[in-house]
């Protein structure tokens, strides 16, 4: 399964100068958040192909008006083609706004989001906006990464990882591409990036009582 990931800038590759070609052989799309919904709404049209969202923290408009035809996946699962693809939107706090969390707030998230991932026994794909703490994000109080990501990505050990939020222009803090010990690979989405999804990239059903219990203890 070929998935184009989008974030934080729109394409003008895709957009201004968008022709068929460039999304051929695309399964599905995942935005990572900071985009505008008419783009999303663009890319849904012109593709055919089912477009997944987080929002970011510049998302407020999505608030009266999200991306019509795209499905929000902010703290849910939901499966495609057999993939389960858990998304957590927003942030770093550092100023008022309906996608911004600390630190605590955003555990408090997943800890609400246990019982279905307990019940869908994981995740293979997770999605944000926001990075891990110490993989790809920045020290200034915007762009730092949540460290409860980091216990998530060691409790559920999903293939991927995509976000968004640090940009390539941003020195010092870019990473397309990096692997987390768990032996997640993390994928930065900014602009616009393309992989292949594998049978071999779908992780097996954990054991719910197992699974549960490593959820409480580090979450």
């Amino acid at each position: 399964m070929k998935i184009l990931v989008v974030a934080d800038e729109e394409s003008k590759s895709l957009w201004d100068y968008y022709t068929p070609d460039k999304v051929e052989g695309i399964d599905l799309i995942i935005s990572c958040g900071d985009l505008s919904a008419a783009y999303l709404e663009f890319l849904v049209t012109m593709t055919s192909c089912p477009v997944l969202y987080v929002p970011g923290n510049h998302d407020t408009a999505y608030v009266n008006k999200p991306p019509e035809g795209c499905e929000n996946i902010d703290g849910r699962i939901v499966i495609h083609e057999g993939f389960r693809i858990f998304g957590l939107g927003g942030s770093m706090k550092y100023k008022d706004g309906p996608y911004m969390y600390t630190e605590r707030q955003m555990c408090k998230r997943i800890r609400k989001a246990r019982g279905t991932i307990v019940k869908n026994g994981g995740f293979d794909i997770l999605v944000t906006h926001a990075p891990v703490r110490g993989y790809g994000d920045m020290n200034d109080l915007p762009h730092i990464g949540y460290e409860c990501f980091d216990r998530l990505l060691n409790v559920c050990h999903p293939s991927y990882m995509l976000h968004g939020h640090v940009h390539a222009s941003y020195m010092g803090g870019f990473r397309r591409e990096s692997k987390h010990p768990s032996g997640t690979t993390i994928i930065n989405g900014y602009d616009k990036y393309t992989f292949d999804l594998k049978e071999g990239d779908r992780q097996s059903i954990k054991r719910t009582v197992l699974l549960r219990g490593l959820l409480e203890k580090f979450l």
